[in-house]
């Protein structure tokens, strides 16, 4: 097995000057190892025009709080694109008048040797996210031998070449510096530009995007976006025929056209970058290219209804329940009620449709809801439609194939 020479940190201070010298802002998060990378950054002369934060969110409590949900993974290229995200979305609120083209939001997730068994293989997952594209690297430390100084000397070289990539600096040393004969074999390289649409989302330019049916690229202008009579929110990974039987039963119901509407921040879910929303979409399309999918920046009813006023919402009962919960509104009732309130305000309604919540399949009626939520909403029977199998339970099936 390789070992990591113990000079390999010569080239970072001059690579963190360069990454310093390129015009970049970012917020750096690291979770699990590279932390040296953190050093190596703030260490180096001219980190303040550089570095507006740096977050080690270590314990799996802290992961959750940066990334804003439970990953199915700590160590994965999907939490890493998922703290790469949320590092951007800080970029913004740190530098909000800076050039949104200029910030750089980092995450890297690593795996290293440690004094106790491992699931996994040791590696490192770096992400970054701009205002135009998402990209992420995996590293496998297999051709090192288990030693952890090893571990994270390899892991900050790693981490720093890829934010020195990211920042359109080409150094090559810290790339022949790291540990293995064979990086291209152990390197897995992935990622996605946004479409113009997409990007003026992600920076908050515009709050809706709607796509054309029968495209996966072809958006409405804005301001000439078509109203939506039903919206049915969602992640939608992966969208499956339960999905599409909900929406047939809705434009029964409603006599009106539905749409899917994906938001690119949610409530308990990762946010959506660039290489989601393509996922997402192509997805979608892939069962679906008839009816618009609407890609917006609303995680929560009140602003949906805002977007989509006198639209009906099909919800499954869970989203529902949630939505009455007040742990989303900081434990408070009245601002749960206010939200309502204003839901109904925007002349919106909920069709709820019945899950499955702890063995039981769920209706409308089987709900105690505020009266004010109750009153806006419309129940599907058991009769009419029943669908056990969530999104979640097919990627795990699909994971276990």
């Amino acid at each position: 097995m390789a070992t990591v020479p113990d000079d390999s940190a010569v080239a970072w201070p001059a690579v963190a000057a360069q990454i310093h010298a390129s015009g970049r802002q970012m917020v750096l998060a690291v979770t699990g190892g590279g932390t040296g990378a953190v050093s190596a950054l703030l260490q180096t002369p001219g980190a303040s025009r550089t570095m507006l934060e740096a977050v080690v969110p270590y314990a799996h409590a802290a992961l959750v709080d940066w990334i804003g949900a439970m990953p199915e993974q700590a160590c994965s290229a999907a939490t890493a694109r998922a703290m790469a995200m949320a590092s951007f979305m800080r970029a913004r609120e740190l530098a909000p008048t800076a050039d949104q083209r200029l910030l750089l939001g980092v995450g890297a997730t690593a795996s290293l040797a440690t004094d106790r068994p491992k699931l996994g293989g040791r590696r490192i997952h770096v992400a970054w996210q701009s205002a135009e594209q998402t990209w992420v690297e995996s590293y496998c430390l297999a051709d090192i031998a288990p030693n952890r100084a090893d571990d994270e000397r390899a892991s900050t070289s790693f981490l720093l070449w890829i934010i020195a990539g990211a920042c359109g600096v080409k150094d090559a040393k810290l790339y022949q510096s790291l540990p293995t004969s064979r990086q291209d074999e152990l390197l897995q390289v992935s990622g996605g530009r946004g479409e113009l649409p997409q990007q003026e989302l992600l920076m908050g330019k515009r709050r809706l995007a709607v796509l054309k049916a029968e495209s996966s690229f072809n958006y409405f202008p804005e301001s000439e976006s078509p109203a939506v009579g039903i919206v049915f929110p969602g992640a939608f990974n992966p969208p499956h025929a339960g999905h599409l039987r909900m929406m047939e039963i809705a434009e029964q119901r409603v006599k009106a056209p539905a749409a899917w509407e994906l938001s690119i921040t949610n409530v308990d879910k990762l946010p959506l970058d660039f290489m989601s929303m393509k996922e997402r979409i192509t997805a979608i399309r892939a069962s679906d290219d008839k009816r618009l999918v609407a890609l917006t920046r609303a995680p929560t009813f009140r602003e949906k209804s805002e977007l989509f006023p006198r639209a009906t919402f099909v919800v499954g009962i869970d989203t529902l329940a949630r939505i009455a919960e007040p742990r989303y509104y900081d434990g408070d009732e009245v601002r749960r009620d206010a939200a309502i309130a204003e839901i109904a305000a925007h002349g919106c309604r909920f069709l709820a449709f019945g899950r499955m919540i702890e063995g039981k399949f769920t209706v409308l009626s089987d709900l105690e809801l505020p009266p004010a939520l109750t009153a806006i909403c419309d129940e599907v029977s058991a009769g009419e439609f029943r669908e056990d199998v969530s999104s979640s339970e097919l990627r795990s099936m699909s994971a276990d194939a």
